[in-house]
């Protein structure tokens, strides 16, 4: 019986999704904002965000940005919804392959004609209370040893390659400034070698400069000559450089060089959603097991995404990421801190 609901849940999807919805996202109603947590008002059309009240919160399409990734939001750096500060994709590689799905990039089977899979809400890992798009998941509110958490599961629609991929998304109440994603697959997936989550936003806050256990190393520095429009090769680095906290927790640290915002100068041609005017913030990843397989990986660009406008001050990382082999239920954290990297690295290490 297992077998047959996935292949059910997606017809049932697909028959749902594929009416679409007329209704713009600035009519669908807010969230509640409660208490701790941000969660989707229930019972007519609302907006997909969950997170923190007074921190760190993620959203889904049809919230401004490309479909196939989960927005992220930090109003806490004077950055007020629906600007985004950064978007998290999938991106699963098949047993014995090595090339990547991409969840922004390919085109959608639920949705013909328009690129970027689809994701969607769900209460509960079967997915089946987040089939009508306008009507997100509430997500659970739970004790977890001893902490409130709010926990939502974002789902994807089968990638070209045969990856039916979900996660879990679990906020923490003492957290303000992180979530936890846990990476399953689904009923039917292909056998994977890695799933790997990508912050794939960097330059719009312009990351500049990784933070590492034996110093520092800065995009300038990894793509001196680079002045193409593509995405650089990858850099790695292997998680015996990250800096770990007391706990043998690993941290894949990055932070823009810039002090103020408010003082950079951009090309006329520029897109306004390029322009971030909030405070700056450091992002990283956190690994609290990590397998001896562990890497971190970045992509920089010279130019921003689908432009030839150089990016003010020369290439800076793009994609920032962690690259493990996939265990199901395997956890990684995110976050976006408004600490400066070294206090924040001062902080983890007491």
């Amino acid at each position: 019986m297992k077998r047959l609901l996935l292949p059910l849940l997606l017809l049932v999807a697909d028959l749902l999704y594929g009416q679409g919805s007329a209704m713009p996202w600035q009519q669908l109603a807010r969230p509640d904002t409660m208490g701790t947590w941000v969660q989707p008002v229930q019972g007519k059309p609302a907006m997909p965000v969950w997170g923190h009240v007074n921190g760190i919160r993620i959203g889904l399409d049809p919230l401004p940005g490309p479909r196939g990734l989960i927005r992220i939001y930090t109003p806490y750096l004077n950055y007020g919804f629906p600007e985004v500060m950064n978007f998290i994709a999938f991106e699963p590689i098949p047993k014995g392959k090595e090339a990547r799905g991409f969840s922004e990039l390919e085109m959608s089977s639920i949705h013909p004609e328009k690129r970027g899979k689809h994701f969607w809400s769900a209460d509960h890992p079967t997915g089946v209370s987040a089939l009508d798009g306008e009507y997100p998941a509430r997500g659970i509110i739970a004790q977890n040893s001893g902490e409130e958490t709010l926990t939502v599961y974002v789902f994807a629609e089968p990638f070209d390659n045969g990856a039916k991929v979900y996660a879990r998304l679990r906020f923490f109440a003492s957290r303000p400034y992180e979530f936890e994603l846990a990476t399953y697959t689904c009923v039917g997936s292909q056998e994977l070698d890695y799933f790997i989550l990508t912050a794939t936003m960097g330059n719009k806050s312009r990351l500049r400069t990784l933070f590492l256990q034996d110093g520092k190393e800065s995009a300038l520095e990894l793509w001196p000559d680079y002045k193409d429009i593509h995405f650089t090769p990858h850099a790695y680095f292997p998680q015996q450089r990250m800096i770990r906290d007391k706990k043998g927790y690993v941290y894949f640290i990055a932070a823009p060089d810039e002090v103020d915002y408010l003082k950079i100068v951009y090309t006329a041609g520029t897109n306004q959603h390029w322009k971030y005017r909030g405070k700056p913030a450091t992002q990283y990843w956190i690994k609290k097991n990590p397998s001896e397989q562990l890497n971190g990986l970045l992509t920089g660009r010279f130019t921003y995404w689908a432009s030839k406008e150089p990016i003010p001050g020369g290439v800076s990382i793009e994609n920032f990421e962690l690259k493990e082999p996939f265990k199901a239920g395997d956890s990684f954290i995110f976050g976006i801190t408004p600490l400066s990297p070294e206090a924040f690295i001062q902080h983890i290490k007491h």
